[in-house]
């Protein structure tokens, strides 16, 4: 998996991550597998809505299903985590060195300011 996320794939991360319940879907699920029957249980929605929400997640890589016997399981994948966690730091890096920039443009305007 390289580590430079593709447009494409970082709509999918974040469109996925938008949502309460599948933000929610991938914290149960660092914790270790959980089938989507037991995850369906701890939500007022349908099974099938849950499946739904289950595929949003695998189609942005931040989950995969396994099938065990009658069940689903679904796990976390956490690679894809830290990589839109590093996507969010090098955003932030960017804005805090714009920001600095401004603080020292309105420094030295204020010195020049004081000076007159």
């Amino acid at each position: 998996m390289p580590d430079i996320l593709t447009d494409d794939e970082i709509d999918r991360i974040f469109h996925a991550l938008a949502d309460a319940t599948r933000r929610d879907i991938v914290a149960r699920t660092l914790g270790g597998d959980r089938s989507i029957s037991g995850l369906a249980q701890s939500y007022l929605m349908s099974f099938a809505a849950v499946q739904k929400h289950v595929s949003v997640l695998e189609r942005a890589g931040l989950v995969t299903k396994e099938r065990r016997g009658r069940e689903q399981l679904v796990r976390a994948v956490p690679e894809t985590i830290r990589r839109a966690n590093e996507l969010l730091a090098r955003y932030e890096s960017l804005w805090r060195d714009r920001a600095s920039a401004i603080e020292g443009i309105l420094a030295e305007d204020m010195t020049k300011g004081h000076d007159r």
